[in-house]
């Protein structure tokens, strides 16, 4: 890789990232590319080198940093074969360590839902798309899990799925708007008995 890619690539990177961060703190609609060349010190000749136009970064953005973000939590979860005990160490992690920026920033792919759902369809057909791919992921998981013998059988898989994931993006979305941290904590205490409730029960 030459020297000029390796400067355009971290130039691209350097966008994304603040783009990111922006988005999630402010929304999409108020997110000013003047300023966020300003705080990253480029030019608008730089942005539009990679993306042309803000839209064309909202859609990288959901693709390149929002999807990874979510993948890289939840994978590692999916994959173990105890799902369920594994989800429930995640949600106490991300309790402890998010519930604050949850609370004052909402949860990024809820909060760009609501925004979005008036803008043109390739918005939302992509976060419905990151949706799709994290219920079928959670599904697998349980399903791998009944296979493995940590989840019970009697468990609908889709079922489950639809609300672990409506609780926890619920939730988030709550708490960022109106409810608080205290309300995030709560949910998750019901969300972890629930997971709870899909693990065999132990014979005496």
């Amino acid at each position: 890789m030459t020297a000029a890619r390796r400067s355009a690539d971290h130039t691209r990177n350097l966008l994304l990232d603040a783009a990111f961060d922006e988005l999630y703190r402010q929304g999409y609609r108020a997110m000013r590319l003047d300023v966020l060349l300003d705080r990253l010190g480029l030019t608008k000749g730089a942005l539009y080198h990679h993306f042309r136009s803000k839209a064309d970064l909202g859609h990288a953005v959901i693709e390149e940093r929002l999807r990874p973000w979510i993948e890289a939590t939840w994978r590692p979860v999916l994959g173990a074969p105890d799902v369920v005990g594994a989800a429930i160490e995640l949600c106490r992690q991300l309790t402890a360590e998010r519930c604050e920026q949850v609370a004052g920033s909402g949860c990024p792919l809820t909060s760009l839902l609501h925004e979005l759902r008036d803008e043109p369809p390739a918005f939302l057909e992509r976060l419905q798309a990151v949706i799709d791919d994290w219920y079928r992921g959670i599904v697998t998981g349980l399903r791998q899990g009944q296979s493995a013998g940590t989840v019970r059988r009697d468990v609908d898989p889709e079922d489950a799925a639809a609300f672990i994931l409506s609780a926890i993006e619920g939730s988030g979305g709550l708490a960022g708007n109106v409810r608080g941290a205290d309300f995030l904590q709560a949910a998750m205490r019901g969300l972890i008995d629930y997971l709870q409730s899909l693990k065999p029960q132990r014979s005496s």
